[in-house]
């Protein structure tokens, strides 16, 4: 019990840090491009981008808002596709295409590149992007917890194409949301995963590993490329904080050797 509670004192300072959460207006916070995106003016082949950003306001503590950034070859701008629950109280659809910058920051935060696909692959897998966007069944439904929400959108699309290299952060609250039935490919499409509407289920990838979710809170280890996944701090790479650890093992192997 002492260890839990250590580990989420740990998980609620970290993500304090991350949210970076300041007394600035939302309304007037920054949303200009931090530089992750190609300009179509000197990259003429097709492109598709994922992001995550922190959310919004106290949000932000525990996860981050996702999109998608698509440009079709030789296009003079992208097109994000994205959910907003005040786009769905205004309009009576939670789903958004826009024009705005693709890595715009969210809000004041800054975004975090998650999938950069480009070329003929990119062009290829467009067109199934913009037709799962126009299918996504839960437009008329948000909930920030545990879901339908902007995860929930992304995973849904990644899901339905099949084809993305994505795998989404476990701070992406609502990315596991299921409706009947209850069980799916993963949002990679190299795997599958069980989840009871996004508030306890399990999931087992190639490219995500395996995941435990516990009211919305993601648990989990990624073989692939070695990390830990918790709740509200994100990835925890494993091989850079191996590398720390080996000369205090040495230490210890020294000390040992002597007595």
């Amino acid at each position: 019990m002492k260890y839990v509670l250590l580990l989420l004192i740990g998980a609620v300072s970290i993500a304090l840090i991350h949210a970076n959460v300041t007394a600035e207006n939302w309304r007037t916070a920054s949303r200009a491009p931090v530089g992750l995106a190609p300009d179509p003016a000197t990259t003429p082949e097709a492109v598709i981008q994922v992001y995550a950003a922190r959310a919004v306001r106290w949000r932000g503590y525990f996860g981050v808002h996702t999109w998608i950034a698509v440009k079709p070859a030789a296009a003079e701008r992208y097109t994000v596709h994205e959910v907003n629950g005040w786009r769905l109280r205004r309009t009576g659809s939670a789903v958004v295409q826009s024009e705005r910058p693709p890595d715009g920051r969210w809000f004041g935060k800054e975004p975090e590149l998650l999938a950069d696909i480009r070329g003929p692959e990119a062009e290829r897998l467009i067109a199934p992007i913009q037709s799962a966007v126009e299918r996504y069944p839960y437009a008329d439904r948000y909930r920030v917890w545990p879901g339908p929400n902007s995860n929930t959108f992304t995973a849904y699309v990644s899901r339905e194409v099949g084809e993305l290299p994505l795998d989404l952060p476990p701070t992406a609250i609502g990315k596991d949301f299921l409706d009947s039935p209850f069980a799916a490919a993963a949002p990679s499409g190299t795997g599958f995963q069980l989840n009871l509407l996004g508030a306890l289920g399990v999931l087992a990838a190639r490219q995500e590993g395996l995941e435990l979710n516990v009211l919305g809170l993601v648990f989990g280890f990624d073989a692939l490329t070695p990390a830990l996944k918790l709740p509200m701090i994100g990835r925890i790479e494993i091989f850079p904080l191996g590398l720390l650890a080996l000369p205090a093992l040495a230490g210890i192997v020294w000390v040992r050797r002597r007595t």
